[in-house]
């Protein structure tokens, strides 16, 4: 059994199948969530203890995994108010894995902090949805020092198939915001273009299938056209209000580093309309609704 025991705070549709894989993985597990149903979906296993807060977590555990919703949850998770955060209760040498879709300068931020404690951090937001969450093979993007980055490998093994170090902390959640900004102008795109080829007449099944023989293929077009859209299912399992919080994090990002961005501008405008117009908690793939219902 590996030596590091692992908390994982935040056990919602990708903390629950990433915990399972490393209770897998013969880690030592403890977990916590605000919805106490969500050890119910954890695999039985000795190796696994739900506890009851956060500071528990951090008192019982050398390496703490955060997949919360965003930066002002983990902000505030770590440090509180008034500085009565979970870094409080850490023990000698914890390093905080923050796996969030958080802000870039917000990471940055946390891991000097941390570092000026004695403690390690390293950005590593997944990619990859529920699916890969469950069979372990998310692409994860790290940031942070190789030392940590070292440590931390047998656990990212455990969740990923590729796993790639891209800079100092806070460069993994600069890639990853980007990643979805990207992959939100593609379903963006791949939705206006088989709306306007059904309203010809042509078969949006059979525009799909060339686009996936042809330069237009996408993760949308090969993963999400069929299972998620044009069946109406919509529920690939990702929120559009976290899309859409994502395109503001890498539009932010790109404004930041004084970059071009008027096309993450349009982009972003798009899908806050769709997010706005749909019914809350929509799937992000419902954006093939929306824009099928334009005129």
């Amino acid at each position: 059994m590996n030596n590091q025991i692992v908390g994982v705070i935040g056990l919602g549709m990708m903390g629950v199948p990433m915990a399972n894989n490393l209770l897998k993985s013969n880690f030592s597990v403890k977990g916590f969530d605000l919805n106490p149903s969500a050890k119910e979906k954890i695999t039985p296993s000795p190796q696994f203890e739900w506890l009851n807060s956060t500071q528990d977590i951090a008192k019982s555990c050398n390496v703490i995994i955060l997949m919360l919703p965003d930066s002002n949850i983990v902000d505030k998770l770590l440090w509180g108010d008034d500085d009565n955060g979970i870094v409080q209760s850490f023990q000698d040498n914890t390093l905080v894995i923050d796996m969030s879709s958080s802000k870039p300068t917000n990471s940055k931020l946390n891991a000097e902090k941390l570092s000026s404690l004695g403690f390690g951090f390293i950005d590593a937001p997944v990619s990859g949805g529920v699916k890969r969450a469950i069979d372990g093979s998310l692409a994860i993007m790290m940031g942070g020092d190789e030392k940590y980055v070292a440590q931390a490998m047998p656990i990212f093994n455990a969740l990923g198939k590729t796993i790639v170090h891209v800079g100092n902390a806070g460069s993994g959640h600069a890639v990853k915001a980007l990643n979805n900004y990207v992959s939100a102008a593609g379903l963006l795109a791949v939705s206006e273009a088989l709306v306007a080829a059904e309203k010809f007449g042509v078969n949006p099944h059979l525009v799909n299938k060339v686009f996936n023989a042809s330069s237009g293929k996408n993760n949308t077009t090969e993963v999400k056209v069929e299972n998620f859209m044009l069946s109406e299912t919509f529920n690939s399992g990702f929120a559009i209000a976290l899309m859409r919080k994502d395109i503001q994090t890498a539009k932010d990002f790109i404004s930041d580093m004084q970059s071009p961005g008027s096309f993450a501008d349009l982009c972003l405008e798009q899908w806050l309309a769709a997010e706005q117009n749909l019914d809350k908690g929509a799937d992000h793939t419902a954006m093939f609704a929306y824009i099928k219902n334009q005129h």
